[in-house]
């Protein structure tokens, strides 16, 4: 058996799968909920098993919002909590019509120092996180809002990215903008410019590459500008 399809899962011992099954539990959420605002999460661990839910700062004074992560199917939360067992200073909101596997933080923990099996899946996807958060913290610094989005297109087609593959489908121009840290109307003014170059196809919810070797020569040409 594979808990409600957790792939992450897949080829554990049954002792640990029925350890899982035992603590676990299913909750649902709607697409612009935004969940956790009463401290569940210094209490549960979550697993993303269908759908999209984001986390994101705001600045109160300006209104300006910040898209630090995207999570989707087979990503866990939140990490940082888990480990130094602090509120985190994010907020949430669903994307998209989101399942989780709802898991006591504790028990986790538990799993952390005494099961092989979980860290296994864990430091790994932990590494991966930090990763992104260090590219992400890199690129707002070095990279100019064209340069985020076309680095972003590429990425978002590329199927060994699990962080940004497919990460654009459905996904509006609003949040394209919270994501790169910008706002809607310098995002549609970027998407035109490549769409006029007859390197992407630009719909309501749907970016669609048509020329793969425009878009990586665009952005060569992107970092070799910058770097001279």
């Amino acid at each position: 058996m594979v808990y409600y399809n957790v792939e992450i899962f897949k080829g554990l011992d049954q002792n640990f799968e029925q350890e899982i099954l035992k603590y676990s539990k299913l909750i649902s959420f709607k697409k612009k909920d935004t969940p956790f605002l009463n401290n569940e999460l210094l209490r549960f661990f979550y697993i993303v098993l269908k759908g999209r839910i984001k986390t994101y700062q705001i600045n109160i004074n300006t209104g300006k919002e910040q898209t630090i992560f995207i999570y989707k199917k087979r990503d866990m939360f939140d990490t940082i909590t888990l480990l130094d067992g602090k509120p985190h200073d994010v907020m949430y909101e669903v994307l998209e019509d989101v399942v989780l596997l709802e898991l006591p933080i504790e028990k986790v923990r538990e799993w952390l120092k005494t099961n092989e099996n979980f860290n296994r899946i864990f430091f790994p996807y932990i590494a991966s996180q930090m990763r992104h958060t260090e590219e992400l913290a890199t690129d707002i610094s070095l990279y100019s809002t064209y340069e985020r989005l076309t680095k972003i297109i590429l990425q978002s087609i590329n199927p060994n990215n699990h962080h940004y593959y497919k990460l654009l489908q459905n996904l509006s121009k609003t949040e394209i903008a919270k994501l790169l840290g910008t706002i809607r109307h310098v995002v549609e003014r970027h998407l035109k410019a490549l769409e006029k170059k007859s390197i992407i196809e630009n719909k309501r919810k749907n970016i669609s590459v048509k020329d793969t070797y425009k878009l990586l020569q665009e952005s060569e040409n992107l970092l070799v500008n910058y770097s001279v």
